[in-house]
């Protein structure tokens, strides 16, 4: 047999008692942190040039959405959460920031090149939004894709000013 521990252990082929052994030099925190670090796996970078934002302008908001092209969220972001608050979270240049800090996280993060763009809704912030986007990728089509109804369901009653 051979005099060094280690070297048993590598006859019998099992790695984890090895890890045990080396960690346990110290007797203090690094034997937890160096299993830790044994275990954890790399996270890799996705790299996706084809995008797809999707733009909810409202009257009250503007939600912006950046998807892959299969429908997987990449990143968002909404004039509220952009800093503006009250009556000037639904004006145009509200909207036309949120869209701004959506897709410059996207391309930073994914390296977005191209994008199509999707709007629903009648809000100030959609042709803003649009404008914004010209900054950051290629805009390869834009969609308004607002929902109509075919005389669905019956609209509430008329408001009373």
């Amino acid at each position: 047999m051979a005099e060094n521990p280690s070297e048993s252990l590598l006859e019998n082929n099992n790695p984890s008692e090895l890890i045990a052994e080396e960690g346990d030099e110290g007797k203090g925190g690094s034997g937890a942190s160096s299993k830790a670090q044994a275990g954890r796996k790399k996270k890799y970078k996705r790299l996706v040039s084809d995008i797809i934002v999707h733009i909810y302008a409202s009257f009250n908001n503007t939600i912006t959405t950046v998807t892959d092209v299969k429908g997987n969220v990449l990143s968002w972001a909404t004039a509220g959460g952009s800093g503006f608050r009250g009556s000037r979270k639904s004006t145009p240049f509200a909207g036309q920031v949120a869209t701004a800090k959506a897709v410059q996280k996207a391309k930073e993060l994914y390296g977005a090149e191209s994008a199509e763009i999707r709007v629903y809704g009648p809000g100030p912030g959609r042709d803003a939004s649009v404008r914004a986007i010209r900054e950051y990728v290629n805009i390869s089509g834009i969609y308004d894709v607002t929902t109509i109804p075919f005389n669905g369901c019956r609209p509430p009653k008329e408001r009373r000013v």
